[in-house]
């Protein structure tokens, strides 16, 4: 089994950076895809990152960026934006993104101020739509509608190297122990999620690995484990967290149980640091009570 999780090349094209949402290491995965000199990266990672996340493009010899593609426009993806074109004045940056992210891109507080959280408006974006091909001097990566996390979520497939980029669709899952459900406020769609989990389960045969924003890449065997489990954990998850919060709505009490169920060897979120845990427990609860699963 490969799970990869360190900061450097893993296929033929591209690199994973450690994003370091929230200064925690292995939280936040940024993709750089190069080809023939042309580098795209996929999401930003807040703006307190931006500067750490250059410094490390520059040693691996992948800065400047020319294009940036956003997965979803979730503030920990469209965040560090603003920072990083002002960092590479003299680069022409192509922002590129789903056609339904447009508006929330121009108003990023309408998809995320149920996180506590802001972005400043990202203008000038490239939409893209189904089946449309981002070409990077002959790498042609395929754009997929991977609806459900939210209303504008696109994939990239990359047929070359078999490997496709799922943003936070399918599950966070940052390390062998800790996984996370993809239900966050405010644009959740379990219809969508679904219909999204099917379509991965059919790109099987032209994948060999997935690329989590959350986090790192899943080879072989741990691709295969992602797609058998993703729709199971996803039910187990929303399930239980709704029998927890009719228990008690505490958040504290919800990820206690959450850890004891599902987590219990974390080295991310343990019983005596359990206050990360505590706030996406407060984040998936006002995903499912945006979408009408609890009141």
């Amino acid at each position: 089994m490969v799970f990869i999780n360190s900061e450097a090349k893993f296929n033929d094209n591209t690199y994973l950076i450690d994003g370091s949402l929230f200064k925690l290491k292995g939280s936040m995965s940024i993709y750089v895809i190069e080809n023939d000199g042309l580098r795209m990266m996929i999401d930003t990672s807040a703006s307190y990152a931006v500067k750490d996340i250059v410094k490390k493009m520059q040693e691996l010899g992948v800065f400047p960026i020319h294009k940036i593609l956003f997965t979803h426009s979730h503030w920990d993806h469209i965040q560090g934006a603003e920072r990083l074109k002002k960092l590479m004045k003299e680069t022409d940056v192509e922002f590129l993104a789903s056609e339904k992210a447009l508006s929330n891109l121009k108003n990023p507080e309408k998809i995320n101020s149920l996180f506590d959280a802001t972005a400043k408006p990202v203008l000038d974006v490239t939409p893209l739509k189904e089946g449309d091909f981002i070409d990077l001097n002959g790498l042609k990566l395929e754009v997929l509608n991977f609806f459900g996390h939210t209303m504008d979520s696109i994939a990239l497939l990359d047929s070359k190297n078999k490997n496709v980029f799922v943003g936070d669709t399918i599950i966070d899952r940052l390390d062998y122990e800790t996984f996370l459900p993809t239900f966050m406020p405010s644009d959740f769609h379990e219809p969508e999620v679904l219909e999204t989990f099917q379509r991965l389960r059919e790109l099987r045969s032209q994948i060999n690995s997935i690329s989590l924003a959350h986090y790192g890449v899943w080879e072989g065997e741990d691709c295969d484990r992602i797609i058998n489990e993703m729709e199971d954990l996803h039910f187990q998850a929303k399930d239980s967290m709704i029998q927890w919060y009719n228990e008690n709505p505490s958040m504290n009490y919800i990820a206690s149980k959450y850890h004891e169920k599902f987590v219990p060897n974390s080295k991310t979120f343990t019983k005596e640091h359990i206050g990360g845990l505590v706030l996406q427990m407060e984040w998936l609860t006002r995903g499912l009570r945006s979408s009408g699963f609890i009141t």
